[in-house]
């Protein structure tokens, strides 16, 4: 049987917490955060050491938008679509 293990809801927590978040061991998260770090994952705080895990949450949701309808709308958009998008909206027109 494994061993059970209570994740903190969020906030800074140590390297083994935040290797428990990313579902690894304290061993493997140190060999694979330089990789991680060089994809956007959240670096420690340079005091404490410790990862802030709603960063590591919304880095994991950030690599898989279509999963997360709701969250597109923080993201780039095509700026010739959203006049013309804006202007038939305002006329009641759907594209």
């Amino acid at each position: 049987m494994t061993q059970r293990f209570r994740l903190l809801p969020g906030g800074d927590a140590p390297a083994t917490i935040a290797a428990q978040r990313m579902g690894l061991t304290p061993e493997a998260f140190k060999t694979a955060l330089p990789n991680l770090i060089s994809r956007g994952f959240p670096k420690p705080d340079p005091d404490t050491g410790n990862f802030d895990i709603d960063a590591i949450d919304a880095w994991r949701r950030s690599r898989h938008l279509h999963l997360f309808p709701g969250r597109a709308e923080f993201g780039a958009r095509d700026a010739s679509t959203v006049a013309s998008d804006r202007i038939a909206a305002q006329r009641g027109q759907s594209k």
